[in-house]
Protein backbone atom coordinates (compact mmCIF):
# COMPACT_ATOMS: atom_id res chain seq x y z
CA UNK A 1 0.00 0.00 0.00
CA UNK A 2 1.52 3.48 -0.96
CA UNK A 3 1.98 5.54 2.12
CA UNK A 4 -0.66 8.29 0.89
CA UNK A 5 -3.12 5.07 0.78
CA UNK A 6 -2.37 4.33 4.28
CA UNK A 7 -2.26 8.04 5.56
CA UNK A 8 -5.30 9.05 3.89
CA UNK A 9 -6.89 5.23 5.87
CA UNK A 10 -6.17 7.20 9.35
CA UNK A 11 -7.68 9.93 8.05
CA UNK A 12 -11.07 7.91 8.22
CA UNK A 13 -11.00 8.32 12.11
CA UNK A 14 -12.53 11.55 12.13
CA UNK A 15 -9.69 14.29 13.75
CA UNK A 16 -12.22 16.83 14.82
CA UNK A 17 -15.32 16.12 17.15
CA UNK A 18 -18.68 16.06 14.36
CA UNK A 19 -21.67 14.83 13.92
CA UNK A 20 -21.52 14.16 9.96
CA UNK A 21 -23.27 11.98 7.50
CA UNK A 22 -20.81 9.16 7.40
CA UNK A 23 -21.93 8.05 3.85
CA UNK A 24 -20.81 10.87 2.29
CA UNK A 25 -17.97 11.38 3.97
CA UNK A 26 -16.97 7.61 3.43
CA UNK A 27 -17.41 8.46 -0.43
CA UNK A 28 -15.52 12.13 -0.56
CA UNK A 29 -12.77 10.28 1.36
CA UNK A 30 -12.59 7.25 -1.78
CA UNK A 31 -12.95 10.05 -4.21
CA UNK A 32 -10.27 11.89 -2.91
CA UNK A 33 -7.81 8.98 -3.69
CA UNK A 34 -8.51 9.71 -7.27
CA UNK A 35 -7.67 13.11 -7.50
CA UNK A 36 -4.44 14.81 -7.78
CA UNK A 37 -3.06 16.98 -5.16
CA UNK A 38 -3.88 20.44 -7.22
CA UNK A 39 -7.40 19.66 -8.35
CA UNK A 40 -7.94 18.51 -4.30
CA UNK A 41 -6.38 21.97 -3.70
CA UNK A 42 -8.62 23.79 -5.54
CA UNK A 43 -11.97 21.38 -4.46
CA UNK A 44 -10.37 22.54 -0.64
CA UNK A 45 -10.22 26.15 -1.77
CA UNK A 46 -14.02 25.79 -2.94
CA UNK A 47 -15.28 23.62 0.64
CA UNK A 48 -13.51 26.78 2.38
CA UNK A 49 -14.77 29.71 0.75
CA UNK A 50 -18.13 27.96 0.80
CA UNK A 51 -18.21 27.97 4.99
CA UNK A 52 -16.09 31.31 5.31
CA UNK A 53 -19.12 33.66 5.60
CA UNK A 54 -19.13 32.39 9.06
CA UNK A 55 -16.09 33.91 10.14
CA UNK A 56 -16.88 37.55 8.56
CA UNK A 57 -18.78 39.13 11.48
CA UNK A 58 -15.21 38.55 13.31
CA UNK A 59 -13.08 38.95 10.88
CA UNK A 60 -14.52 40.60 7.43
CA UNK A 61 -11.97 40.44 4.18
CA UNK A 62 -9.29 38.40 6.98
CA UNK A 63 -6.15 39.59 5.27
CA UNK A 64 -4.52 36.12 6.94
CA UNK A 65 -7.20 34.15 4.61
CA UNK A 66 -7.41 36.12 1.34
CA UNK A 67 -3.20 35.44 1.03
CA UNK A 68 -3.49 31.75 1.88
CA UNK A 69 -6.16 31.67 -0.84
CA UNK A 70 -4.02 33.81 -3.06
CA UNK A 71 -0.74 31.49 -2.29
CA UNK A 72 -2.32 28.79 -3.05
CA UNK A 73 -3.72 29.82 -6.33
CA UNK A 74 0.34 31.20 -7.09
CA UNK A 75 1.04 27.64 -5.95
CA UNK A 76 -1.49 25.93 -8.75
CA UNK A 77 0.71 28.32 -11.20
CA UNK A 78 3.75 26.91 -9.93
CA UNK A 79 4.82 30.49 -8.75
CA UNK A 80 4.57 29.77 -4.83
CA UNK A 81 6.82 27.17 -3.17
CA UNK A 82 5.64 24.24 -0.68
CA UNK A 83 7.21 26.37 2.09
CA UNK A 84 4.89 29.58 1.48
CA UNK A 85 1.99 27.68 1.66
CA UNK A 86 2.49 26.03 5.04
CA UNK A 87 3.63 29.61 6.47
CA UNK A 88 0.24 31.08 4.61
CA UNK A 89 -1.62 28.39 6.74
CA UNK A 90 0.15 28.84 9.74
CA UNK A 91 -0.62 32.86 9.87
CA UNK A 92 -4.60 31.27 9.01
CA UNK A 93 -4.74 29.17 11.75
CA UNK A 94 -3.04 31.89 14.27
CA UNK A 95 -6.06 34.40 13.14
CA UNK A 96 -8.27 30.83 14.37
CA UNK A 97 -6.98 30.97 17.68
CA UNK A 98 -8.04 34.79 18.10
CA UNK A 99 -11.57 33.99 17.35
CA UNK A 100 -14.51 34.06 20.15
CA UNK A 101 -16.85 32.25 18.69
CA UNK A 102 -16.32 28.78 17.80
CA UNK A 103 -18.19 28.95 14.77
CA UNK A 104 -16.02 31.49 12.92
CA UNK A 105 -12.84 29.87 14.35
CA UNK A 106 -14.04 26.30 12.38
CA UNK A 107 -14.51 28.45 9.28
CA UNK A 108 -11.22 29.80 9.62
CA UNK A 109 -9.58 26.63 10.37
CA UNK A 110 -11.28 25.50 7.61
CA UNK A 111 -10.13 27.70 5.31
CA UNK A 112 -6.06 26.54 7.25
CA UNK A 113 -6.98 23.40 6.10
CA UNK A 114 -7.80 24.05 2.50
CA UNK A 115 -4.40 25.96 1.86
CA UNK A 116 -2.51 23.22 3.79
CA UNK A 117 -3.84 20.76 0.95
CA UNK A 118 -0.80 22.68 -1.03
CA UNK A 119 1.33 21.03 1.08
CA UNK A 120 -0.37 17.15 1.97
CA UNK A 121 -2.80 15.88 0.42
CA UNK A 122 -4.46 15.07 3.72
CA UNK A 123 -5.54 18.55 4.75
CA UNK A 124 -8.39 17.96 1.91
CA UNK A 125 -10.68 15.52 4.00
CA UNK A 126 -9.55 17.79 7.14
CA UNK A 127 -10.55 20.66 5.31
CA UNK A 128 -13.94 19.34 4.69
CA UNK A 129 -14.46 18.08 8.24
CA UNK A 130 -13.97 21.54 9.48
CA UNK A 131 -16.69 22.83 6.97
CA UNK A 132 -18.90 20.59 8.35
CA UNK A 133 -17.75 21.53 12.00
CA UNK A 134 -18.81 25.48 10.88
CA UNK A 135 -22.78 23.93 9.68
CA UNK A 136 -22.58 22.32 12.61
CA UNK A 137 -21.78 25.01 15.13
CA UNK A 138 -23.88 27.50 12.86
CA UNK A 139 -26.88 25.43 13.10
CA UNK A 140 -26.92 23.05 15.90
CA UNK A 141 -28.89 19.59 15.60
CA UNK A 142 -29.61 20.55 11.97
CA UNK A 143 -28.66 17.16 10.29
CA UNK A 144 -29.96 18.56 7.03
CA UNK A 145 -28.00 21.48 6.40
CA UNK A 146 -24.64 18.96 7.64
CA UNK A 147 -26.19 16.69 5.00
CA UNK A 148 -26.73 19.40 2.55
CA UNK A 149 -23.06 20.41 3.21
CA UNK A 150 -21.58 16.54 2.77
CA UNK A 151 -23.85 16.96 -0.82
CA UNK A 152 -22.52 19.98 -2.43
CA UNK A 153 -18.51 18.77 -1.28
CA UNK A 154 -19.50 15.54 -2.79
CA UNK A 155 -21.03 16.89 -6.01
CA UNK A 156 -17.66 19.75 -6.06
CA UNK A 157 -15.83 17.18 -5.92
CA UNK A 158 -17.39 15.14 -8.53
CA UNK A 159 -17.23 17.80 -11.28
CA UNK A 160 -12.91 18.03 -10.98
CA UNK A 161 -13.69 14.48 -11.68
CA UNK A 162 -15.76 14.90 -14.82
CA UNK A 163 -13.53 17.29 -15.79
CA UNK A 164 -10.50 14.62 -16.38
Amino acid sequence: MSEYKRSINMASWIKIKIKDNIILRAEIEKLILSIDQADLAKWALRCAEHVIKFSEQEFPANEAVTDGFRTTELWLKGNATVHQIRQAGFKIHAVARQCKTEVAKAAIRTAGQAVGTGHMKEHAIICSDYAIKTIQLAFPGDLDKITAEREWQLNELKRFLLQK
